[in-house]
């Protein structure tokens, strides 16, 4: 046992560059004794919430799974919305919830069991679901899954912050995304063998893993050593309501950081853009979205480590950087689009630009999960991401909602174009913010 741990915490030294894995910092002495191994648990769990959530994608696998069973196409447009904002916008009325539970982590599990009872669902609904009734149970279970997942979310970060000391988070975050990475190539691969439309046995299989994967993700949070926490301040929905309305007004910091990061959508709203866009340039199918989900996990297995390790450094200066970073590849995918040519015909370029914008949004995401778990002090921990969460989540539905009637007014060109003025706006506004990691 004494070995094990010892090579334990080797590799977390090798992992983080510590020479000293008792270097901590904002968490207590009992959690930095158990930082290797849970360092470690909390990677696990990431794994297999990505497996999860690649192979249950709103984006890819559930249009399919409606395809299959005849539901109506309108269903279809309704996913993604459903996925996101409802994993985002409840999280302020369960923050005072989490906030009454000594050990948060219990939350985690909870959140992590329903979503594989979700996904358990929707493997029957692909083998037995039939036309409108079908497509209706699939996305009342993607409305309880979507709903698990926020419960997971906000628990997550706050046991993250209380297990994982600063400026060793992002660095953990950006391993998370670089093993998630290599599961999204996997993953890519194994649906390109398909052809034109996976089976309904073959939709099953995939959403049975994915169930898999998120009871990997909470047998490994229930096994993280998580020290009691204060548990003052819980308050209900209309309680935190009131507080989250309160903080926006008096903490200037918090509310810059959210129109920062508001601005920062621009990233995940352009990334279905340029490869709707490469479609409608190439006439792929099947084995163009395949080719972009594969230059999709190497380029988020590549870009991951980095960002996190310069989150830890800066967060800030990674928030600002995503955003020049955003509008570049936004502009670029519109001018090959403008561009004569035979080659711009194809996926290819399309890809080539679909990979430098999910390096972008790596940096996005990290930068902005390693900002708001070091500016939150652990009391308001959670109750900074729930508010934070919940008005990105509205934001994605207006904004959402804006941009799909842009691209229909438009076309998905100046569309792109629209998206890189937005990303400018979020670099500007980035640059502004405080620094958190001194």
């Amino acid at each position: 046992m004494a070995e094990r741990e010892i090579s334990q915490s080797r590799l977390y030294e090798m992992l983080t560059g510590d020479d000293d894995s008792r270097m901590c910092k904002d968490i207590d002495d009992n959690a930095c004794d158990e930082q290797p191994r849970n360092f470690f648990l909390h990677l696990f769990a990431s794994l297999g919430n990505k497996l999860a959530d690649e192979l249950s994608s709103a984006r890819l696998v559930l249009p399919w799974l409606l395809g299959v069973i005849g539901a109506p196409l309108w269903m279809v447009g309704l996913l993604v919305p459903i996925r996101e904002a409802g994993a985002l916008l409840p999280q302020l009325f369960v923050a005072g919830f989490i906030r009454l539970k000594p050990q948060r982590k219990w939350v985690w599990v909870i959140g992590g069991c329903l979503q594989a009872a979700a996904a358990a669902m929707l493997a029957l609904l692909a083998l037995f679901g039939q036309g409108g009734v079908g497509g209706a149970l699939v996305l009342a279970t993607l409305v309880a899954l979507s709903l698990a997942r926020g419960l997971s979310s906000i628990a997550t970060k706050d046991v993250l912050g209380k297990t994982i000391a600063k400026q060793r988070r992002g660095n953990l975050m950006g391993w998370s995304g670089s093993v998630a990475g290599a599961v999204t190539l996997a993953a890519g691969g194994a649906l390109m063998l398909f052809e034109d439309r996976p089976g309904e046995l073959a939709l099953a299989v995939l959403l049975g893993i994915a169930a898999l994967g998120w009871v990997l993700n909470a047998l490994c949070a229930a096994r993280i050593s998580e020290t009691a926490g204060a548990v003052e301040g819980g308050e209900n929905a209309w309680d935190s309501i009131k507080l989250g309305l309160r903080l926006l007004r008096e903490d200037r910091g918090f509310l810059h950081f959210n129109l920062s990061r508001s601005l920062l959508l621009a990233s995940a709203l352009a990334l279905p853009y340029v490869a709707l866009l490469g479609q409608q340039q190439s006439g792929a199918e099947l084995g163009g979205l395949g080719v972009l989900i594969v230059v999709s996990g190497i380029a988020g297995m590549l870009a991951s480590p980095v960002w996190g390790k310069r989150s830890d450094v800066s967060s800030r200066r990674v928030l600002r950087d995503t955003g020049l970073g955003a509008a570049a590849c936004c502009l670029l995918g519109a001018g090959i689009a403008w561009l004569p040519g035979d080659w711009t015909a194809t996926v290819w370029p399309y890809a080539g630009v679909y990979a430098l914008l999910v390096i972008v949004h790596a940096g996005v995401r990290l930068g902005r999960k390693t900002y708001l778990v070091d500016m939150a002090g652990q009391d308001r921990r959670a109750l900074y991401v729930a508010l934070s969460n919940t008005i990105t989540g509205a934001m994605m539905l207006a904004v959402g909602a804006v941009t799909g009637l842009l691209a229909q007014w438009l076309g998905t060109d100046w569309l792109l174009v629209v998206l890189a003025a937005m990303g400018v706006a979020a670099a500007a506004s980035a640059a502004r913010l405080p620094e958190v990691e001194d």
